[in-house]
């Protein structure tokens, strides 16, 4: 009778769950192929033969990453005034990184020097861009903001993480209402700034 096979979908679901899971508690210093093996009843060699080696298990990681992000996303409906429909989507993102922020550290610093993003994963993010770039667009379109629709939404998603990552790390205020003025304050400079000019309308 021919053993039951062990490298299963499953098993690949369950070590993938395990290793976010292992992140969000412990973090990346906390991250080894052994401990998500352990938590996931598995052996170190059913993962390696799963996905090759620690930098595989990561980059599924970075995946459900974005896919998490990209549902949160679209799961917010429009309003019909663009620029509270932008604003949205920033405060989103926001709320993603202060609830995973170990998940996402390894989507966008690399906190692993094994792992670095592909052409293949990069792809895979593109729909998150994509949902930025739409909301810059219908901005523009709307007359509220003037500029090239792309790279308006990669500085706004910049200024975005990097307001995470500072709230995250601690320093963007020590109250809610600190933090969230400092919010409102640095989306409505960026936003402001992208007025189209009198001249111009």
């Amino acid at each position: 009778m021919p053993r039951p096979k062990q490298r299963t979908p499953e098993l690949r679901d369950r070590v993938v769950r395990t290793a976010v899971a292992l992140l969000a508690a412990d973090g990346v210093a906390g991250f080894t192929t052994r401990r998500v093996a352990e938590g996931a009843e598995t052996s170190i060699p059913a993962i390696y033969e799963l996905f090759g080696d620690r930098a595989g298990i990561v980059r599924e990681v970075y995946l459900v990453g974005f896919r998490q992000l990209r549902s949160r996303l679209e799961a917010r409906a429009l309003t019909g005034d663009v620029r509270t429909d932008l604003t949205d989507a920033v405060m989103s993102v926001r709320a993603f990184v202060r609830d995973n922020p170990a998940l996402a550290d390894v989507m966008f610093t690399r906190p692993f020097t094994d792992y670095s993003p592909g052409v293949a994963e990069m792809h895979a993010t593109a729909p998150v861009r994509e949902l930025f770039v739409e909301r810059v667009r219908r901005c523009i379109d709307a007359g509220v903001m003037a500029g090239e629709h792309t790279d308006i939404a990669h500085v706004l998603l910049a200024l975005t993480l990097g307001l995470a990552a500072q709230e995250t790390a601690g320093w963007l205020g020590s109250s809610r209402a600190s933090r969230d003025r400092r919010w409102a304050m640095a989306i409505d400079a960026i936003l402001g700034g992208l007025r189209p000019s009198s001249s111009s309308r």
